[in-house]
């Protein structure tokens, strides 16, 4: 299936403003918006957060899949999708991030 077609599957994100992705010290080290550019990984990333709890390697590994064509494109063309390049990072170094939910309404900082 297409990137396109696999989001078509995960649950809805309108009333979310962002995710917020926090490392082990209590960091954050992202934040994926819900804005136009963004919408699909803020979708992504919510939907692995509910499945695993966090974005483990093995969320990692199952956003990569959701991906599609883009984990391709992102693999070939380092930089290119942060948010891809992230989920194999995760997955290379067996690592893991929480996501912090921020609901639309309230302030994204």
């Amino acid at each position: 299936m297409t990137f396109a077609e696999n989001l078509k599957q995960l649950p809805k994100v309108s009333h979310l403003a962002a995710l917020q992705l926090v490392d082990a010290d209590g960091n954050v080290v992202a934040t994926i918006e819900n804005k136009t550019g963004q919408t699909g990984s803020l979708a992504v990333y919510n939907h692995l957060a509910q499945l695993y709890g966090a974005i483990t390697a093995a969320a990692a590994a199952r956003g990569l899949e959701l991906y599609a064509e883009h984990a391709a494109d992102a693999q070939a063309n380092p930089g290119k999708h942060p948010n891809i390049d992230r989920l194999v990072t995760l997955v290379t170094q067996n690592s893991q991030l929480r996501v912090k939910q921020v609901f639309a309404g309230s302030d994204v900082t």
